[in-house]
């Protein structure tokens, strides 16, 4: 097993694998899995969400703290984990009121690493596993009971529910697997730790400090106005990060729970994972996108699965890749986000129109090409899997038509995101110096727009809709008729058409919001997958289409709605929906909805960019209002915390510097912080005031508001602005001597 790796040192110790209890040092194999045994039921659990009672807890993105709670044989038990440093780790369990005699449940430390044997030395009551130069030691509070030795996890547990815990012939001082034993009449609450060093000694010395090292503690990142909304995108990216054995690489995939085979890539879920990932972790964030369009074909296509079982290369996913890069590359400032996407980007975009317009209008149908083997290959569920949107009754009038790979209808949903695409594509090859595609791209999305606006409006019901190609509309609607918002093709008159229809009862205005199907259609009383219940990822990109064509009370609205849903299932139960009951709320009341997906974290997220956000069209955006403190989450300016008190807005950063103050009610936009400059667009106000305590009044060169010179003093002490719009107002200001900037 090497010694070496590309992992960052803040997760050499995290939970890699698939049991969520299990503490893994990636560059060595080394794990430490709990295992329980219950003499009542002779059973052995590995705390495994799949068969287990599981609520998964806070986990720290840099490895500090992971914490669960789990139910076996009727016995709660809480176990935590988290780094002393990135070579030592502390962890520990605490078990509530056995449902048997304590004396026979039993806690079991199973202690291996890949390629090694693991030795137990009594006069330190240490295991010491060597691999190389290396050595790792592994202590406990309290000294086990008894310690045995085993092939693997599987001989372990098949001895303790075939032998019971009486049994002794397993006893060892040196196995692949050593297992420190305990039960809960002895030690209620237990403590271990972890550490590795180049000489035994140092680690066991190591190993015992890490032990009487403080607890770790989780860390909370978000109160007041939307409290928690940031430590959920942290725990749910937390939780779904793990180690893909197959390609040797990190990833966050989409759920820890479902078996999905060695590793699993969905190719928007991807993308959204690395979104949600770049809020607090900018490097899994370039991870995941990069494991993303790591299903590039030769084809041209992202393929639209890729899994240790099939990939998917004959048919692809809406194109969102560039969506995200650009919001990453917003939120980042780093160019390399966009240099290391832009070619599959590129290609990407390009395979949609050569080979998904069987007519040559310059609109796109769903449809599954003649290449590879994968499942559903030349079906029309292989085709519609194309949307994202697999069984939504928008599908149900669409035909195969296997002489053109495709179905018979224009998707509305996929249009518009494929314009969406050509858009950010204008925008990233612009910011990379590509004019020539900049402009293309540019004047593609536009073409797309009008076509969108002109072919897929239906003016007998005023809304958006697929439609038959040349003939007539699909008679079933879902929440992507509000995306011609999103992409820009919808014009003022149907903008306001489509807000009657998100708030008429009849249609789109559930107890819950957006539910995939209307409340008319049979569909919505399936309440199975894509008919009728609400999926996050719906809600997110109709609160960003919101927000671009200006109805920001409504997108806050719908960003505050989403997070009571999202509120609903987790504050309790730890539950992030793959999906939601639109009348009830609920996520576990239909089966096929997983409990722990991750873009279940795009509800929370539109919480936080209320307050702090990202947009393609408003740039970097930060929200005055009832009080809360957010953060650290990424910006250009490196980490920073949003606090907002007694309404004045402060934006501090790594060092808790404060970098900008501001009571200006509302949103403050377009904000850049450059190298000799600051802009923003501040929106319509009375007398407020904007402070940027980092520059001096006196090297202060200039100031404008909306291209108006502003009077500004040479007096000594922080940059004070009183400043008054009748309505919203581009600001800059240029100073001296001073870099002000990440």
């Amino acid at each position: 097993m090497p010694m070496t790796t590309t992992l960052p040192l803040s997760r050499l110790w995290f939970t890699w694998g698939e049991r969520p209890a299990e503490m893994i040092f990636q560059p060595l194999g080394l794990r430490i899995t709990p295992v329980l045994y219950s003499t009542r039921l002779r059973k052995t659990s590995v705390i495994e969400p799949r068969s287990d009672l599981v609520r998964l807890g806070p986990h720290r993105l840099d490895g500090g703290y992971t914490g669960l709670e789990t139910e076996f044989a009727g016995t709660p038990l809480g176990f935590h984990a988290g780094t002393v440093d990135p070579f030592s780790v502390q962890g520990g369990w605490k078990a509530g009121q056995p449902a048997e005699w304590a004396a026979r449940f039993w806690v079991v430390l199973a202690v291996s690493a890949e390629g090694a044997e693991a030795r137990f030395d009594a006069a330190s009551g240490a295991v010491i596993i060597r691999q190389g130069h290396r050595r790792a030691v592994i202590v406990s509070r309290d000294p086990a009971i008894v310690v045995t030795g085993h092939e693997d996890l599987a001989a372990l547990r098949n001895d303790l529910e075939e032998n019971g815990y009486f049994n002794l012939e397993s006893r060892a001082t040196t196995a692949p697997l050593l297992a420190l034993r305990f039960n809960l009449d002895m030690m209620r609450e237990g403590a271990w730790a972890a550490a590795l060093a180049d000489s035994e000694a140092l680690a066991i010395q190591r190993a015992r400090a890490a032990l009487d090292a403080p607890m770790p503690e989780p860390g909370h990142l978000h109160s007041g106005d939307a409290a928690g909304a940031l430590d959920a995108i942290r725990d749910i990216t937390g939780w779904n990060t793990v180690w893909d054995e197959e390609n040797a690489r990190p990833y966050t995939k989409v759920t820890r729970i479902w078996n999905l085979g060695r590793f699993a890539v969905w190719y928007n879920d991807q993308c959204y994972a690395a979104l949600l990932a770049g809020v607090i972790d900018p490097d899994l964030a370039r991870q995941n996108m990069a494991v993303a369009h790591g299903g590039a074909t030769p084809q041209g296509n992202i393929a639209c699965i890729v899994t240790s079982h099939d990939a998917w290369v004959d048919r692809s996913q809406p194109p969102l890749g560039s969506l995200v890069a650009w919001l990453l590359y917003q939120r980042s400032g780093e160019r390399s986000v966009l240099t290391a996407q832009y070619e599959a980007l590129l290609r990407n975009h390009r395979w949609w129109r050569r080979e998904r317009d069987p007519d040559h209008t310059g609109l796109i149908s769903c449809g599954s090409s003649d290449v590879g083997e994968a499942l559903y290959q030349g079906t029309h569920f292989g085709a519609r899997n194309e949307t994202g949107m697999d069984n939504s009754a928008t599908h149900d009038e669409a035909v195969w038509q296997g002489d053109r790979r495709s179905l018979s209808t224009w998707d509305l949903g996929l249009n518009c995101v494929v314009a969406l695409d050509a858009e950010m594509l204008s925008l990233i090859a612009a910011g990379l110096g590509d004019t020539a595609t900049a402009t293309g791209m540019r004047e593609l999305a536009e073409a797309h727009r009008r076509l969108i606006r002109e072919k897929l409006w239906d003016p007998a019901r005023q809304i958006f809709a697929n439609r038959q190609r040349g003939g007539d509309f699909v008679r079933a609607l879902s929440p992507t008729s509000f995306y011609p918002m999103l992409c820009g093709a919808a014009d003022v008159a149907q903008q306001a058409a489509l807000i009657r229809h998100m708030e008429d009862p009849k249609t789109f205005a559930a107890p819950w919001p957006l539910p995939n199907a209307t409340r008319y259609d049979p569909a919505y009383q399936d309440n199975v997958y894509w008919r009728g219940r609400i999926w996050p990822n719906v809600n997110y990109l109709v609160w960003l289409g919101l927000h671009r064509v200006g109805e920001a009370r409504r997108a806050a609205q719908l960003a505050a709605d989403s997070y009571a849903l999202f509120r609903k299932n987790w504050d309790e139960a730890r539950i992030a929906g793959e999906n939601y009951n639109p009348e009830t709320g609920e996520v576990l009341d239909q089966g096929d909805a997983d409990g722990f997906y991750i873009w279940a974290g795009l509800l929370p997220l539109m919480a936080v960019e209320e307050i702090c956000g990202f947009s393609p069209w408003t740039g970097w955006s930060l929200q005055n209002g009832p009080d809360c403190r957010l953060g650290p989450l990424e910006s250009p300016l490196g980490p920073v915390v949003v606090e907002r008190r007694e309404g004045t807005l402060t934006l501090r950063d790594r060092a808790d510097a404060a970098r900008l103050i501001s009571d200006i009610p509302g949103r403050i936009s377009h904000i850049r912080f450059g190298e000799g400059s600051f802009s923003c667009e501040i929106p319509a106000c009375a007398a407020a005031s904007l402070s940027l305590p980092q520059i001096s009044a006196r090297d202060v060169l200039a100031i404008e508001l909306d291209g108006q010179p502003l009077p500004h003093g040479g007096a000594d002490g922080p940059l004070i602005l009183r400043l008054a719009a009748e309505q919203p107002a581009r600001l800059a200001i240029w100073f001296r001597n001073v870099r002000h900037g990440a």
